[in-house]
């Protein structure tokens, strides 16, 4: 179906904001350094989006560290090589890094943290790599990740480590990855949103929207950043001063929705397009164009507020207009925590199931008063199945469930309460 001109300008407008707040962060710059196979970029693929150590743009800045960055992540990575060669090149490599970090210092390539990755089964560490970490811990933060950290000895490690009194900012072991065991057991990745969390604690504040934007292993902390950001602009723009406002005149609602919209998408930094954020405004906003689109948001709301649809004289009130966008939020914080999740387990996105998620979830918390979005959980985490959900919320929203998904488990129970009985 073709979209009216200026529903597209919405759409558009909506990306072209998204990416102005990414392009206005202060960018986070890392420095990730630690023997080659320790699991750098094994760790780098999964703590940040878009699998940066194999899609980024690795540029030499010297001859032991390469620059990786990639249009639209609002962060810098150095990456280290040569640490596990003879002195001579290791000093080289230590004089690299420290030039890195002095020469930058107060600029917007300002090293914000080091990583220093040992592998957690090695169980040991260089009287060099101990020197080089105290030198650079007197200028950055240093956090000491303990990769591939498996069984008793990488906790023996970790504990001979921290009586070490080490002047880091923290020790973290980390399983990058599901580690497989065999065909019935799977050790799941650990430990990266604790390194998440370690990092903002160091990080300056001006850097750390940037971070949150990059990072990928923890989702819900993106989604609780976007319900604080929202929860404070619904009640600076629909405040009890707010003007109430014709029925007919509900358009002037989107360019604030728009801003909402577009801020939380930079919160996330997931990939959209036009289609994706098509599909998710079609499902509170209808076919009408932009023009009306405030309006059909506020149509479709009334219909699930008890008493607003009787509002006197057609008049929407700013407590009418903070509960639609409230909803709307809510909503779209949803949406893209899902969207988010299938994109860092590399799976497709339906367009037909993120527009009916974005219906469903909408109706539900417009019954939900706007001060309780800070509060609402995510229904959905990186472990949920969507597959039958998506199967059901793909199909026309009135069509009933099949019988058979109704009796189904009600069988399978009584087959199990039968069993155990006998």
């Amino acid at each position: 179906m073709k979209l009216p001109n200026d529903r597209i300008n919405v759409i558009q407008e909506i990306l072209d904001k998204t990416e102005k707040e990414i392009e206005n962060m202060n960018p986070v710059n890392i420095l990730i350094a630690g023997k080659t196979g320790v699991g750098k970029s094994t760790l780098i693929n999964n703590i940040f989006r878009e699998k940066l150590a194999d899609t980024g743009i690795g540029k030499p800045v010297t001859k032991h560290l390469r620059k990786i960055s990639k249009n639209g992540i609002p962060i810098v990575l150095y990456d280290t090589r040569g640490l596990e060669l003879e002195q001579t090149i290791q000093q080289r490599v230590k004089k690299e890094m420290l030039d890195l970090i002095n020469q930058n210092k107060h600029s917007k390539e300002a090293i914000h943290v080091v990583y220093y990755c040992i592998q957690a089964t090695s169980s040991r560490i260089e009287d060099m790599e101990l020197e080089l970490i105290k030198d650079i811990s007197e200028n950055i933060p240093v956090i000491l990740v303990l990769t591939q950290a498996l069984g008793q000895p990488t906790e023996d490690f970790k504990r001979y480590l921290e009586n070490m009194n080490l002047p880091v900012a923290g020790i973290q072991t980390v399983m990058s990855e599901p580690y497989v065991i065999s065909d019935d057991y799977t050790i799941p990745a650990f430990g990266l949103k604790e390194l998440v969390s370690k990092s903002l604690e160091v990080i300056p504040e001006d850097a750390q929207k940037a971070f949150t934007n990059a990072q990928q292993a923890d989702i819900e902390r993106k989604a609780k950043n976007a319900r604080r950001w929202a929860t404070r602009y619904v009640a600076s723009s629909f405040g009890i001063g707010f003007i109430p406002i014709p029925f007919s005149d509900a358009s002037v609602l989107v360019p604030m929705q728009i801003t909402l919209l577009a801020h939380i998408t930079a919160i996330f930094g997931i990939s959209l397009d036009k289609s994706s954020i098509v599909s998710i405004i079609a499902a509170v906003g209808g076919t009408g164009s932009a023009t009306f689109l405030g309006k059909s948001i506020v149509g479709n709301a009334l219909k699930f507020i008890p008493g607003a649809g009787t509002v006197i004289g057609g008049v929407i009130s700013g407590t009418t207009a903070s509960i639609v966008t409230s909803a709307l939020a809510a909503s779209y914080i949803e949406v893209l925590s899902v969207m988010a999740f299938k994109e860092m387990n590399g799976e497709t996105v339906n367009l037909s199931f993120i527009e009916n998620l974005m219906r469903k979830q909408f109706k539900k918390n417009i019954h939900m008063k706007g001060k309780k979005i800070n509060k609402k959980e995510l229904e959905f985490d990186r472990t949920t199945d969507t597959t039958d959900y998506e199967h059901l919320l793909n199909n026309d929203e009135n069509q009933k469930v099949p019988f058979y998904k109704k009796v189904a488990p009600k069988i399978k129970n009584t087959v199990k309460r039968f069993s155990r009985n006998k």
